[in-house]
């Protein structure tokens, strides 16, 4: 019974250990998810105003763009899947795995080739252990992105949009991440990208606004030329901006799950190390006895 002892010491002194480094990564999590948060909400204004031009240039002019136009001379489809870097954040970069496997079956159903792009390392990771190719890759700073990833990332999906069909070209981009609703909540969401869709926006009820009328220099094209670009970019940081949260809430939420394991273990091993440590009292002042009822009865 001795070395149970030695075990359930042993198995304590490991669980409060991993407890330390759970809760660890839970406070970092806590102390980057405010940044985060305020970075996803400060990029608000700026894509609200970015989309309401491109719907003005949209709506108020007959130009078609490439952009904006379904492409028909190629059935190739881009998938970019926004994962995490690091672990320990529960069933986040397992959700959306799940979320773009479906995406790709429901593709593929349709008689479409998927061209796969994968931002996160989880993601890379799990693609190229199953020998799936992956048109290109990013990996470093999923739980806080920056601006010139985004540009990256939108440069290199644009340029697959526009290439022509005998160069690998696309003509559709879905992008699968997760959306940050609140700490609790973060839902995967699958988004098409491209070919743009711009809805005008509705007046509420009772109110009957006057479309304004729009003169554009030089050209709507030039206009559009320098917009659309803009508008994806956006859009794609707007995307790796709420991933970012979304992991830090998840990973937040698991650890402290884990923290919570770790105690409940520490206290289920105690109470087994007690119940060992009295059955070998029990046992010793059992042979002890014993031995005395021996020599007595000698």
């Amino acid at each position: 019974m001795a070395g149970s002892q030695r075990v359930y010491k042993q198995r304590i002194k490991s669980t409060q250990s991993l407890k330390k480094m759970f809760r660890a990564q839970e406070l970092i999590a806590a102390s980057r998810i405010g940044r985060a948060r305020a970075r996803s909400a400060e990029a608000g204004p700026y894509a609200q105003a970015i989309t309401q031009a491109v719907s003005a240039v949209a709506t108020h002019s007959t130009t078609r763009h490439p952009l904006t136009s379904e492409r028909t001379d190629t059935n190739r489809v881009a998938v970019l899947v926004v994962a995490s870097d690091r672990g320990m954040a529960g069933a986040y970069s397992a959700s959306i795995i799940r979320e773009t496997e479906r995406l790709v079956e429901r593709l593929t159903h349709e008689g479409k080739e998927v061209a796969l792009y994968a931002a996160g390392r989880r993601a890379v990771t799990y693609y190229t252990f199953r020998h799936r190719e992956l048109a290109q890759s990013w990996t470093g700073g999923s739980d806080a992105p920056t601006a010139d990833v985004a540009r990256d990332i939108a440069d290199t999906l644009l340029e697959a949009f526009l290439a022509p069909a005998d160069e690998g070209g696309v003509g559709e981009l879905h992008i699968v991440y997760t959306q940050f609703v609140n700490m609790v909540t973060q839902r995967p969401r699958v988004v098409r990208m491209l070919p743009l869709e711009v809805v005008e926006g509705v007046a509420p009820a009772g109110q009957h606004d006057v479309l304004p009328l729009y003169d554009f220099e030089p050209s709507s094209e030039a206009v559009l030329d320098a917009l659309l670009p803009r508008y994806v970019r956006s859009r794609i940081y707007s995307c790796l901006l709420q991933a970012a949260a979304s992991e830090l809430a998840a990973r937040q939420r698991a650890m402290h799950t884990a923290t919570d394991n770790a105690e409940d273990l520490v206290r289920m091993y105690t109470r087994l190390a007690n119940q060992a440590r009295q059955a070998d009292i029990t046992q010793e002042i059992s042979e002890i006895v014993s031995g005395a009822d021996a020599l007595a009865a000698s």
